[in-house]
């Protein structure tokens, strides 16, 4: 519940405060939707005075198994939607509003049939007022005012308090039924800091990101068109964290759209062309994909980490600077001759057997302390392999890349991978769960 109440703490806290942010119309970039001010996360525009007006039916629209869903429950969360994300209603986006409001309303109405199974999940009303209370706190104001906010867009306290308790229920049940599933094995750490330490030298991006997941509005089309109205929205003032926490489908929607650090290579394609063209403090503008569409904020990017240690040895032929090219010739020719027989383990002791031949432990070092001609295959090559011959004044040499790991303060701890993990398998379970739960439901829309 942590992060849903820092989100929605920051949004009321901005609106109670009646501050506004001046936002950077769309450019012309195919890939820059403009520039935002990253403060636009912390400071929302304020809300509009009077409450949107919706013309929904006030019967029956949806069952859900044996639960309602009546025309006065979607307005209401529709409402809740707009203050939450600060999506101005719009003629264009209210469709979408209506439509990610009725999903989350299925869900829910899904979450409370399958809480009802569990005596001990019930969530008390001491439960939902601790937690609006904090959140009042965190924003520097108290229960009272932070509920008349909502009064005053429309917003019954209880449908307010309502979903709150199906959070508070719906966290425990799935913490507690997946935990040990959940838990990273020592290989999955071992293996995810390798990667890490693997991707030290590439450039990394990191982003916020919002998907749109068509089958779940409609189509293709209908998933564009939704995320053109969001990216207008954003370019407005609508914060990025609010609106991915409300409409994407990714798993990063529980963090606000936090995606992290993101390495280079590990995307498809259309989203690295996307994170190669923009600048920190831009959003993209709609990128489509199979199966949907991705709306990527740029956060911050690097050419890879600022301290990159890496273990390496060499073999080489000592050779004059003002050596003959026939000479380099000849030393690069022996070397390549034997390249392919060399490894991390048997490099320094071939050097040893053979004469005119150097080898050397270089220890571990980092890449921008090393000579310039070896930084190349330091930040490139991967582990395990044996350069091309590499001439230095020096001498000619091959450069066994025989480690790499990220230094610093940037360096990844087990803890901090191992709940990594752990939060990124919680998620994926409850997704499953929900999504089994939708399955085995039926699910009525009344004409």
């Amino acid at each position: 519940m942590r992060l849903q109440r820092y989100l929605t703490g920051v949004a009321l806290a901005a609106l109670l405060a009646g501050s506004a942010v001046a936002q950077t119309a769309p450019g012309q970039a195919p890939a820059a939707a403009g520039t935002l001010n990253p403060a636009a996360e912390q400071a929302p525009p304020a809300a509009p005075a009077a409450a949107p007006q919706f013309q929904l039916a006030d019967g029956i629209l949806v069952t859900v198994n044996d639960s309602v869903i009546t025309g006065f429950d979607l307005r209401q969360r529709m409402l809740l939607l707009i203050a939450m994300t600060q999506v101005q209603p719009t003629a264009e986006n209210l469709p979408a509003i209506q439509q990610q409001a009725m999903s989350v309303l299925i869900d829910e109405r899904l979450q409370n049939q399958e809480l009802a199974k569990y005596e001990d999940l019930k969530v008390p009303d001491a439960d939902v007022d601790s937690e609006i209370a904090d959140m009042a706190r965190e924003v520097g104001t108290t229960p009272e005012n932070y509920l008349q906010y909502l009064a005053q867009g429309g917003i019954r306290t209880s449908t307010f308090r309502d979903q709150l308790r199906t959070q508070i229920g719906w966290s425990r049940l799935v913490g507690g039924r997946f935990q040990s599933r959940a838990r990273a094995s020592r290989a999955a750490i071992d293996a995810a800091l390798r990667q890490v330490n693997e991707a030290a030298a590439k450039k990394q991006y990191l982003i916020g990101e919002i998907y749109i997941e068509a089958s779940r509005v409609g189509g293709q089309q209908a998933a564009l068109n939704g995320a053109n109205q969001l990216v207008a929205q954003m370019v407005q003032g609508a914060p990025f964290q609010n609106v991915a926490q409300q409409f994407s489908a990714a798993p990063s929607a529980t963090r606000g759209g936090d995606a992290g650090w993101v390495v280079e290579g590990t995307v498809q394609p259309a989203l690295q062309q996307a994170l190669d063209q923009l600048d920190a403090g831009q959003l993209s503008r709609p990128i489509p994909v199979e199966g949907g569409v991705y709306i990527i904020y740029m956060r911050d990017k690097r050419d890879g980490a600022s301290t990159s240690l890496v273990a390496m040895k060499q073999i080489m032929i000592e050779l004059p600077e003002t050596a003959s090219e026939a000479d380099v010739a000849a030393a690069t020719q022996r070397l390549e001759a034997i390249r392919g027989q060399l490894t991390c383990d048997n490099i320094q002791a071939r050097a040893s057997s053979e004469q005119g031949l150097l080898g050397s432990d270089l220890g571990e070092s980092d890449v921008q302390n090393l000579a310039p001609q070896f930084q190349q295959v330091a930040r490139s090559a991967e582990i395990g392999t044996i350069s091309s011959p590499v001439r230095t004044p020096l001498g000619v040499h091959l450069l066994a890349v025989c480690g790499r790991r990220v230094g610093g303060s940037e360096a990844p701890d087990a803890r901090t991978v191992e709940n990594q993990i752990f939060r990124q398998n919680i998620a994926t379970l409850g997704r499953r769960y929900m999504r089994d739960l939708r399955n085995d439901a039926l699910i009525e829309y009344k004409q």
